[in-house]
Order: structure tokens, then sequence, then C-alpha cells
């Protein structure tokens, strides 16, 4: 009897560690990402949609059994909800995290130096303390950068303007990523003898009476990629309308969603080269502190005919700068 139950127990125990065995192997055919978004508005959407799409795809052609499970949060742009679930994303242990916006980049990047973070819509990656260099990362964070070219945007809305009146710049100052464009705005337009009028506004509140008020000042305006301003785009399309202004925008979503034309990014494939990035990183094993930040391998020119009409400009008349 004895021996019965001792050859009982060790075929249960072996049962227990072959379930186990199993158990691990069925976990290794899932990857499991968290993303963490700043705030919710078409460009950071797709953006991620972009990343998944990316990822997912690469992954299929590795192996068709391979899964990845994503958990996604949005801070919708509040700094405590950035903080809480920076944390709650970083105690579930993925193997890989996604941050869409800076701040959500910093978030994460704060509670872990291990886990590796994929960043995109981050405008200055070594500026905003994520990375050491943005050709050598030296940091557990890389990605694609949404840096966009503001001084071609710049020359695009000059060349539809229909006066000798002041360019207008709208952003939020206290967005890093705004303030930085800003200046290379001012540089660029200080170097071709174009006069420029900055308004700063922080809370969506101030954003028709900002746009409203620049209506007899300035010949058009220009929107750097901004969060306050992506978000804003409906309301900024109609007043600019009503001005009969022409608005040039930093991504392409922005310029669909109320702008006149752009020169820019599409986020969506900026968050597909992120998605083929993290790849990298979950299958081929590479670290991110040695891969290079990537900004963008697409730019293209977007025209918003409805809008380009409405303020009576012919869309076929805009070209690339």
């Amino acid at each position: 009897m004895k021996k019965y139950l001792m050859g009982l127990i060790t075929i249960i125990m072996a049962t227990v560690v072959l379930a186990g065995c199993s158990s691990s192997k069925s976990d290794d055919k899932t990857l499991n990402v968290g993303i963490l978004q700043i705030v919710q508005h078409g460009s950071l959407d797709a953006a991620r949609s972009g990343f998944k799409s990316g990822l997912s795809e690469a992954v299929k052609k590795h192996d068709k059994s391979m899964k990845v499970k994503y958990t996604y949060m949005n801070a919708q742009g509040d700094q405590s909800n950035v903080n809480s679930m920076s944390q709650q994303l970083t105690q579930k242990k993925p193997d890989l995290m996604l941050a869409i916006g800076t701040q959500a980049a910093q978030g994460l990047a704060k509670k872990t130096k291990t886990t590796p973070i994929i960043i995109t819509a981050v405008t200055d990656p070594k500026g905003a303390g994520l990375v050491k260099a943005n050709d050598k990362p030296g940091t557990n964070v890389t990605g694609a950068s949404d840096k966009s070219p503001v001084e071609k945007q710049i020359k695009l809305l000059k060349s539809i303007t229909k006066n000798d009146k002041p360019i207008g710049i709208m952003y939020d100052s206290s967005e890093e990523n705004s303030v930085l464009q800003v200046k290379r705005a001012k540089k660029y337009a200080k170097a071709n003898n174009i006069s420029i009028k900055t308004v700063s506004v922080t809370s969506t509140n101030d954003v028709a009476s900002a746009v409203s008020g620049m209506k007899d000042t300035v010949s058009g305006i220009y929107l750097p990629t901004d969060n306050l301003m992506a978000s804003s785009m409906k309301t900024i399309g109609k007043k600019a309308k009503e001005a009969n202004l022409p608005v040039v925008t930093g991504s392409i979503e922005m310029a669909q969603d109320g702008g006149t034309t752009t020169y820019g990014i599409n986020y969506k494939d900026l968050g597909k080269q992120a998605g083929e990035m993290a790849y990298q990183v979950l299958i081929n094993k590479k670290k991110p502190e040695t891969m290079a930040v990537e900004t963008s391998k697409t730019l293209r020119l977007y025209v918003n005919k409805d809008n380009a009409k409405a303020i009576g400009i012919d869309p076929s008349s805009i070209t690339k700068p």
C-alpha cells in the first residue's frame, strides 16, 4: 500500500511538473506589451494603431502561432494619471512597453531602467532626458521620433498666404516638444525675413478666442505637433475658416481634422516604424541602448481640399515645399 501511494504521488508530481512546463511553453508564445498614451487624439491614436499592426505583422511572419497581448492605458493629459498608470504597467512586468508622447515616456522611464521602452510621438528624446544621445541611447529607451520638418512647413505656409502680414504660430508653451519646434520656426523665419507672431495657450478653453484674436493680424497660422493643438483641431479649423486663414499643421492627421495642408508625418506610418523596432527587441533580442532613435522614413504633402476651397485656395496650386 505504501509503495502504491508513493508511486501515485510520483505520478501526480510528474503530471504537475509537465503541466507547469506546458504552461510555460504556452506563455513563450505570448508577448505582453504595455502601452501608455498621454492623451487621446487622431495623431496619437494613429501612432498606436500603426504600432500594433507593425509589431503584430512582424511577429506573425516570424511565428504564426505567436500572439501579442496589449495592455492599454490613456492618461488623458493628466500628470497624476501618468504617474499611477506608469506604476501599474511596470508592475505587470511586460516584455516591452510603448510610450506615446513625451510625458508618457518620461513617466515610464522613471519607473524602470530594465524593461525595454519603445517611444513614438516624442520630438526630442535627448532633450526630454530619455536617452543619452539619439544615435546611441545608452538607456532602456529607443523608438521613432516625430521630429517634423518645421522649416519646410513654414515655407509651405508662406507660399499660400495672401498678404504680407506676419505668420501666426499657436502652441502650448507647457509642452517641451512645442517649445522646441517654435524655436526652430523662429530661427528659420529670422533667416528668411519672415515676420511671425506667436500665441501661446495652455487650455482648450482658450483656443477659440486665440484664433479669433489673430483674424486681422496674421496672414496664416502654423501649428506644431502639439497635443493641445491636435486635440482642438475641429475648433481651430472652424474659427480659421471663419477668419479666412490658411492653417499649416505639424502632422497629416491634424490637417485632416481641420487644417489646410501640411508636408509632414503620417503618425500611423511612424507607429508602424516603432512597432518594427519593438519586434527587433522582442524577437531578435536587440538592446534599446544600442538602437539609434529613428525619425520618420516617409514625409508627404497632404491637402485638405474642402478646407482649401472654403478659404479661396485652389488645392492644385499647393505644392511640395
